[in-house]
């Protein structure tokens, strides 16, 4: 089987170092703060205005006036600040976010990312993704690997409209574990209930098996 959504937000709970400034995307990404070490200081921001995000709530502690950027309740850590929607995107622009995650609805082997509309569906606008994998030092997407007709999201050249180019580094999916080069996507770990020739398979755009690729470990951090 794939990986599980849950699954795949704590394998990009590893992907978070220490001292940290993180934007968490809708869906997916929202998950992995629930998956950082306590030992680890890392503070995460969002668009609407709020630094140092905690884990989603209990119901003892949810607090409906406390929100992210996808109208989730949250949280606060120790330390953390409110402002306005324009400071925070002046830190996204600014190039004060060490690694943003986000969803996506397709990526291709040059690093493009498309994950803000389709043609001929209603939307409200493309929201703060274009700034992020504009601002970020690093971009990691999480997404599912196929559509709901099985067809790949990993794609030789993107055929939705733009979000950025070239701007992915590293993709999370259900199938595996994704680093993008020069020379396309690199698989470097695999979901341990598939086949690597599987995840191959189910790649449309140019894809390498690392030497030393193996199955992906899920469970608490090796330094908890």
């Amino acid at each position: 089987m794939p990986l599980t959504r849950e699954q795949i937000a704590e394998r990009i709970s590893h992907e978070v170092k220490d001292g940290y400034c993180v934007n968490l995307g809708i869906g997916i990404p929202t998950l992995v703060a629930n998956y950082i070490p306590k030992n680890l200081s890392v503070m995460f921001q969002s668009e609407n205005g709020l630094l140092g995000m905690g884990p989603f709530p209990s119901e003892k502690d949810l607090d409906p006036d406390l929100i992210n950027a996808g109208k989730q309740t949250v949280t606060t850590v120790s330390g953390a600040s409110f402002f306005s929607s324009a400071d925070s995107f002046a830190m996204i622009r600014g190039g004060h976010i060490d690694l943003t995650v986000l969803g996506a609805m397709e990526v291709d082997e040059t690093g493009s990312i498309a994950n803000w509309m389709i043609p001929g569906k209603m939307i409200k606008g493309m929201g703060g993704a274009m700034d992020l994998v504009a601002g970020a030092r690093r971009v990691i997407v999480a997404m599912q690997h196929t559509d709901k007709e099985g067809r790949p999201k990993l794609l030789k050249k993107c055929e939705l409209p733009l979000t950025g180019v070239a701007c992915v580094h590293h993709v999370v999916s259900d199938y595996g574990v994704f680093d993008i080069t020069k020379d396309g996507f690199v698989l470097r770990e695999y979901a341990p209930d598939l086949s690597i020739e599987k995840v191959v398979a189910a790649t449309s755009g140019k894809i390498i098996v690392h030497p030393e690729v193996k199955a992906i470990k899920t469970g608490p951090h090796s330094c908890c």
